[in-house]
């Protein structure tokens, strides 16, 4: 491997997640021509679909089957719908994530195969790069914790929202087009088989995203498992796993930290000399998700005995909090306690402009230039009555009486 892949690569790692997959496609283009490219990467759990918004409308739904269908170490090229067409792509397959993550590459119509050096290059390269995200959801690093955390809640309730008003809507129309009162049966039936049909595929697109930012607690506990088991495998020490009594599901962000912490405190644990046994085990209520380790040691643990690091870091990332109980001469509990819930974010100064919507914010910016509303109404091709609706709703959420205090405010905060 010559030195100039190697800095390719350090210089993809290095940068943060949502600038990677510019930077792999960036890399690629010698090697593999593509017009656009998106990844379906699991680890991922506030947003698993990237794409580079090039030249194709590609959705997650479309890439889901090329997960699916993909074999690691062996990418496929041929033709696959791509923005509601066929297009040539090259998916590369990688399972450095445990549920896998797919890189497409969408190439021009009637594109040359590409060659076997060049196809070695990219799957080494994808693999690179997804063992590198399955490195931070792994370790759940608390900074990118928090930023997840944050990411997820407002997807997931972005999803919720338009979730209802699509299907409010579609459930309008098929009840319009259903009713008697309309004589046109062959354009009635025609049209209520394309309501229903986007009624489904919504209700599956919210399935298949859940399924992407969620993992069952009996599978994340059954991975948990089998990390814990190596560690005491040689060791006199027996292990007790007590897996939750549970169907649902976790938030893949709690399963990753819950996994993080206990084998924190199992090592922790294992540094008594007097421990013989040590039980592992997770407890699921409505609210939150209790993930205890239990020895049979001298009970002679104290709380300075866990560390400041980053087991603490991690639960209040997440809103959690560590319990102990040690009993002299009868071992400790320790129980680590994660909401499942989102915790509110903490309260920080906030920025002037925090409240103000993308558009607000470019209006705001004409104001403190001086432009008046016809200006502004031409620069940003909408109309007065629009311009003057904007600058009345910033002067509310700023707090001011006047466009010249809000352009001072503007002017302060840049």
């Amino acid at each position: 491997m010559d030195a100039l892949t190697l800095t390719t690569a350090y210089e993809i790692i290095r940068q943060p997640l949502g600038e990677i997959l510019p930077k792999v496609s960036a890399a690629l283009a010698p090697l593999v021509p593509h017009v656009d490219a998106a990844e379906l990467s699991t680890h991922c759990a506030h947003s698993p679909f990237k794409a580079l918004g090039g030249t194709e409308l590609m959705t997650a739904a479309e890439l889901t089957p090329l997960l699916a269908a993909g074999v690691p170490g062996a990418p496929w090229q041929g033709l696959a719908k791509i923005g509601g067409r066929e297009r040539e792509v090259l998916a590369v397959t990688s399972h450095a994530t445990r549920r896998g993550a797919v890189l497409v590459l969408v190439r021009e119509d009637g594109a040359a195969p590409v060659d076997a050096a060049a196809l070695t290059v990219a799957q080494a390269l994808w693999d690179l790069v997804t063992g590198h995200f399955d490195r931070f959801a792994t370790e759940a690093v608390p900074g990118a914790l928090a930023r997840s955390r944050a990411a997820a809640d407002t997807r997931a309730r972005v999803i919720a929202e338009l979730t209802a008003s699509h299907a409010a809507a579609l459930s309008g129309v098929l009840g319009v087009l259903r009713s008697r009162a309309l004589d046109d049966t062959t354009a009635r039936s025609t049209a209520t088989d394309l309501a229903a049909s986007a009624l489904i595929e919504m209700r599956a697109e919210q399935r298949r995203d859940r399924a992407l930012a969620e993992e069952p607690v009996a599978d994340a506990f059954e991975r948990l498992a089998g990390e814990l088991r190596p560690m005491l495998r040689h060791s006199k020490v027996r292990l007790d796993l007590g897996a939750p009594d549970s169907t649902r599901s976790l938030a893949a962000d709690v399963a990753h930290s819950a996994r993080a912490i206990v084998r924190s405190l199992l090592l922790i644990v294992l540094e008594q000399d007097s421990v013989h046994r040590v039980h592992v085990g997770w407890q699921l209520t409505e609210h939150e998700l209790r993930a205890s380790v239990r020895d049979d040691g001298a009970g002679a643990l104290a709380p300075c005995d866990l560390g400041a690091g980053t087991i603490r870091d991690r639960l209040d990332v997440l809103g959690g909090r560590l319990d102990m109980d040690a009993v002299p001469g009868w071992g400790t509990t320790i129980t680590a306690v994660i909401p499942l819930a989102t915790p509110e974010a903490p309260v920080e100064a906030a920025h002037p402009l925090t409240g103000l919507g993308e558009r607000e914010v470019e209006v705001l910016r004409h104001l403190a230039l001086g432009h008046r509303n016809r200006r502004i109404a031409e620069e940003l091709h909408i109309s007065e009555s629009t311009v003057k609706f904007h600058v009345a709703n910033i002067l509310n959420k700023l707090g001011v009486d006047s466009r010249g205090e809000a352009a001072a405010l503007f002017h302060a905060a840049a």
